[in-house]
């Protein structure tokens, strides 16, 4: 292999490296969850407070990254983004009361999101057309595999240093990857030169918002990565408190749900890419493949009744695994949908449709656990994808969604 040949799957090395890390900084708050609520005196309505911060700030970074990444460049913005995350993962190690963990979570939700806007758009600059849906698997394996080391690897330093120690880590670390990106990072096929697609009405923020399109993919992640929040945000904290586990047995435990999300997120795109290749059209394929994912998640609240902690994990690991199918079979979606110089704006405003979602759904679940208990979030986690998958019935039918060619890729994702 040439040197060109192989720069393009080193950029992708360091997409999986930094995704990662993304989703290792969104861990460590909730596995420390417990001891930090007692250092700051937070109850839990007030924890589901400062994830709804988070979630407020991503939700307005989602929606403006696109633009970042369209003025800046993926180079430039990507740097920017891993940057100022990283500092602010740094600065939670030296909170002391609600408002400063506020401020810190809301720096570091300004900071994560550009990561999903800009890396599809790195993959469109540096991937050869067929092979795009494989890089955006691979690079969301990234995140996946961060949450699943992320509760030992946490858990393991937390045990032998300050729970403070974590933020320090996670934050040093995104930085080291800054200078290898900006070193290594080049698009072979400039957005602005490629033109496999169709154009649309335009790239204008307005001309965006006037497909519907557009629309009932937000509504569709609103709805549904709620569940995935509540796996990274929650689920580590219902462990440790309604179900007891210590942190021996968090540290056995918690990850798996995190590894069944990994197997989703290659399954998924497999499972379509089959379908595809048996001659089904890309957009029913990803329908096909999205309506298995739906009907997996009704078992949602057996997790909850579950009388055994294996249990409760099983059920986890399904849900985060049919979630994770689904979100790379709707990603798989979006990278067809639009061309290549609104694929940035249209994955922002779609994700931050997706962060509204998280936020809302942070305080009911807060409410909920301090008026009852977490059985009404696993209730409603239930039915989401259903409800979503009806919004999505014809959305790959629409004119702006047709292309011509074959499959993007071996492995939609």
């Amino acid at each position: 292999m040439t040197k060109r040949s192989i720069r393009p799957w080193i950029i992708v090395v360091l997409m999986f490296v930094v995704a990662l890390l993304n989703y290792f900084d969104r861990q460590s708050l909730s596995v420390v969850a417990p001891r930090m609520q007692a250092a700051l005196h937070l109850t839990d309505r007030q924890y589901g407070h400062i994830i709804s911060l988070f979630l407020m700030a991503s939700a307005f970074a989602y929606a403006l990254s696109g633009f970042i990444v369209d003025r800046l460049g993926v180079r430039a913005s990507m740097t920017l983004f891993v940057g100022v995350w990283s500092l602010a993962e740094s600065c939670t190690a030296f909170v002391h009361s609600m408002f400063t963990l506020g401020i810190a979570r809301f720096l570091l939700g300004l900071g994560e999101p550009g990561l999903w806007v800009a890396a599809p758009k790195a993959v469109v600059e540096t991937i050869e057309t067929r092979r795009q849906s494989l890089a955006v698997g691979l690079y969301t394996l990234g995140a996946t595999c961060g949450a699943v080391i992320a509760v030992p690897t946490i858990m393991l330093i937390t045990t032998h240093y300050p729970w403070r120690s974590i933020f320090l880590v996670d934050g040093i670390a995104g930085l080291l990857w800054l200078p290898l990106w900006w070193l290594i990072y080049r698009p072979r096929f400039p957005s602005t030169t490629r033109q496999q697609r169709q154009p649309t009405a335009g790239a204008s923020l307005l001309a965006l918002l006037s497909q519907p399109a557009l629309w009932k993919f937000m509504i569709a992640r609103g709805m549904t990565d709620p569940v995935w929040y509540f796996y990274l945000f929650w689920f580590p904290k219902f462990l440790l408190t309604a179900r007891r586990l210590d942190s021996t047995g968090i540290s056995h435990y918690g990850w798996i749900v995190y590894l069944g999300g990994g197997l989703g997120t290659i399954g998924g795109g497999l499972l379509s890419g089959y379908l595809i290749r048996r001659g089904l059209l890309p957009g029913r394929a990803y329908r096909a493949s999205m309506m298995m994912s739906a009907a997996c998640v009704i078992i949602s609240p057996l997790a909850y009744f579950s009388p055994s902690i294996g249990g409760t994990v099983l059920v986890g690991s399904i849900i985060a695994c049919a979630h994770m199918g689904w979100l790379v079979n709707l990603s798989a979606a979006l990278l067809r949908v639009f061309p290549p110089d609104t694929v940035g704006k249209a994955f922002g405003l779609v994700a931050a449709g997706s962060a509204f979602g998280g936020m809302l759904s942070s305080e009911l679940i807060g409410y909920f656990v301090t008026h009852g208990g977490y059985a009404p979030a696993f209730w409603l986690m239930s039915c989401m994808h259903p409800i979503a998958l009806a919004l999505l019935w014809n959305a790959y039918e629409q004119p702006n969604t047709r292309i011509d060619g074959p499959l993007a890729s071996e492995v939609p994702a």
